[in-house]
């Protein structure tokens, strides 16, 4: 438990200030720093496999469809969930993923009791109810529906749902995960080349290396999810989530210079507000079941 809970938060910290990151490429395309941000992620992942000496193990998770339809679904969402936090940071839309992500802990809750039988207690779920009606005045605040931040919410949620069906070792599943999506990868950027769309080698010398370093900045975070999500509750995972829109709103207010309300601020202490009841409540069950087997 304290493992996982040392994992989730390493990850939620470096996914919270990735914005910065990536703010670095606004000039590119988001399908184009995609398709590098698989491909170096492939790369990365197969030089921590070489050096482990697992090729045995990586080609009997290729071979096992039970393992493999899982995370073909999560390479998938990942995806998914990548292009539209690259298009919405470079496009000025931090905040927004700051929702999205504030959205998620509501969504892993909902996937958690639909789909793996957690049963939250009184505590938890009143940090749900708290949570909930932050994110309902900022979605109100906000004047329209946010796409941006809903699709994040979802295709993260069912991200973690489909990582717990899957119980091989964190970086195997990671490498299987960008080998599926690698050849779209390397489509699209053979593509961009013979058209002589691609931006990426044009770019200065700092932000190049950068660039081939996103492999490393994008496989590490999750790694340490994939070890969290393997040792923690669906439910409990996300709620230690909000770490990183937390920092993320933060970055789109004193480094983006995006413009926050009142009702913003108001919601955003509903929601540490319930992180905390959610933290107490979830520490005082496994105390309370103890109790219970001691009499």
């Amino acid at each position: 438990m304290r493992n996982g809970l040392i994992n989730a938060v390493i990850a939620y910290t470096m996914w919270g200030l990735l914005p910065l990151y990536w703010k670095w490429f606004e000039t590119m395309p988001a399908g184009e720093i995609l398709s590098h941000r698989i491909i170096w992620s492939f790369v990365f992942v197969l030089g921590i496999i070489a050096v482990q000496k697992r090729w045995r193990e990586f080609k009997q998770t290729l071979k096992n469809w039970k393992s493999l339809l899982p995370l073909a679904v999560s390479s998938v969402l990942i995806t998914t969930n990548w292009l539209i936090f690259i298009w919405a940071v470079n496009n000025g839309h931090v905040i927004e993923t700051s929702l999205g992500y504030y959205l998620t802990p509501l969504i892993n809750v909902m996937l958690a009791v639909l789909f793996l039988r957690e049963k939250p207690n009184r505590g938890q779920w009143l940090a749900v109810a708290l949570a909930g009606a932050g994110v309902l005045l900022v979605t109100i605040d906000y004047g329209s529906f946010p796409w941006v931040s809903v699709s994040l919410a979802f295709s993260f949620g069912l991200y973690g749902l489909a990582k717990k069906r899957v119980t091989i070792d964190a970086s195997i599943g990671l490498l299987t995960e960008t080998t599926i999506v690698v050849p779209a990868a390397l489509i699209y950027w053979s593509y961009l080349g013979t058209a002589h769309l691609d931006t990426a080698w044009s770019l200065p010398a700092a932000s190049l290396i950068l660039l081939l370093l996103s492999g490393a900045a994008t496989a590490l975070p999750l790694l340490f999810f994939a070890k969290a999500a393997s040792r923690l509750p669906l439910s409990t995972l996300g709620f230690i989530q909000y770490i990183g829109p937390s920092i993320t709103l933060i970055l789109s207010v004193l480094v983006f210079k995006e413009t926050i309300s009142s009702v913003l601020l108001i919601s955003f202490t509903l929601i540490w507000t319930a992180l905390v009841v959610y933290a107490m409540a979830s520490i005082r069950t496994p105390r309370a079941i103890q109790s219970a087997k001691a009499k």
